[in-house]
């Protein structure tokens, strides 16, 4: 299932994570170990804000994804099912 995983970042300790400078590591290993098909970073309401659309195959990778930002950088973690174009498609053609 298409996921979007959206971690929005606790500004101090991202601050203090900046300042030691393994941000950088952090993020790339972070990335790597989930392989998204798409990232992006900036801010979103002025929270830095990290965004990722990855393929979860089984619930029980919640806790490897998520717990990096959250142990981390405090951050709030979101994770959403989404669909692409051809998903929506799909899935219409379903309605009857």
């Amino acid at each position: 299932m298409r996921v979007l995983l959206k971690a929005t970042l606790d500004t101090e300790k991202s601050n203090e994570v900046i300042r030691s400078g393994r941000m950088e590591a952090l993020i790339k290993e972070t990335v790597d170990r989930i392989g998204p098909e798409a990232a992006y970073f900036g801010t979103i309401d002025g929270r830095r804000t990290a965004l990722l659309v990855f393929d979860m195959q089984d619930s029980s990778q919640m806790p490897p994804l998520g717990e990096p930002f959250l142990m981390e950088l405090n951050a709030e973690v979101d994770l959403c099912p989404i669909m692409n174009g051809d998903d929506l498609a799909k899935g219409l053609s379903q309605l009857g």
